[in-house]
Order: structure tokens, then C-alpha cells, then sequence
């Protein structure tokens, strides 16, 4: 069966994310025109983290899983051009639990993956940056240029209702 220990765990995922998930996030399998659900992408938001310049966004992300999951991590990727030290500008998230040679463990869920990802957010790494301009501003005394951009971001992405 293609991708079954993957669908099986990501069907578990599922199951467990409906029943207990973090307030204001959200994950769910992607459907298809004729209402079939591909559990091998997921399409999620993430909330800005409240007392942060994130705060009030709720950013898109997309998670890729492949028949390898759990053994190897998702892809998860923002809208391209995504302003953030650690996202590609492909929009591709640069995070050590993402990384399978380093900090991944198939006992990470897609909740710690999304939890992670927020805390990310504010708490950027720069010895890990994947946009140059991005970086040079955020390590800036005088942050202020960095802050706007988050804000305005944060405004182009906000909730849902």
C-alpha cells in the first residue's frame, strides 16, 4: 500500500489534532475537488504569539508529508517571500526538528512541529539564516525596520473567522 505507515500515522494525527489542538491553530488534510482527503499535505495556520510583533497574524503554512513519514520530517513551507530569518525565500522553514539528520525524531507530531514553528517566530535563530536582508535587520541595534516588516506581515495574514 502506498504510504501506509504514513497514512496510518498521519490518519492517528488527525484523529488526535480534532479531539486536543493548540487555541487558534489550525491543521487539516488537504481535500480534493470530489471530497477525498490527501493526508500527505496539510494545510495549516499558525497564530502569532500574543505580546509579540507577530501577535494578531495567523500564517499559512503548508506541510508535505512523504512516504517516508514518520521515519523522515514534513516539508513545511510559508507563501513564497515570507519575511523571516529562518525561511527560505522559496518559503521553506529552516528548523532543526524539520531536519532529518540533526533534529528530527518520528515521535515528534505535527502539534510540537506547529508549536515549534510559532515559537520560531519570535525567537528567530540567526546562526541559522536562510534570508540574507532579513537577517542584517534583525540583527540591528535599532530594530525598528525589522519590527515593521513583522508587523506588516502580520497584518497581510490576519485570522480567518
Amino acid at each position: 500500500m502506498v504510504g501506509g505507515v504514513a497514512c496510518g500515522r498521519l490518519a492517528e494525527e488527525r484523529k488526535e489534532w480534532r479531539k486536543n489542538h493548540p487555541h487558534g491553530f489550525v491543521a487539516k488534510p488537504e481535500t480534493g475537488p470530489n471530497g477525498s482527503v490527501n493526508l500527505m499535505v496539510w494545510h495549516c495556520s499558525i497564530p502569532g504569539k500574543p505580546g509579540t510583533d507577530w501577535e494578531g497574524g495567523h500564517y499559512p503554512l503548508t506541510m508535505h508529508f512523504s512516504e517516508d513519514y514518520p521515519s523522515q520530517p514534513p516539508k513545511c513551507k510559508f507563501p513564497k517571500g515570507f519575511f523571516h530569518i529562518n525561511v527560505y525565500p522559496s518559503g521553506d522553514v529552516c528548523l532543526s526538528i524539520l531536519n532529518a539528520g540533526f533534529g528530527w525524531s518520528p515521535a515528534i507530531t505535527i502539534k510540537q512541529i506547529l508549536v515549534g514553528i510559532q515559537e520560531l517566530l519570535d525567537q528567530p535563530n540567526p546562526s541559522s539564516s536562510a534570508q540574507f536582508e532579513c537577517n542584517k535587520l534583525y540583527m540591528q541595534q535599532d530594530k525598528t525596520e525589522y519590527k515593521r516588516r513583522v508587523k506588516e506581515q502580520a497584518n497581510r495574514y490576519p485570522a480567518l473567522l
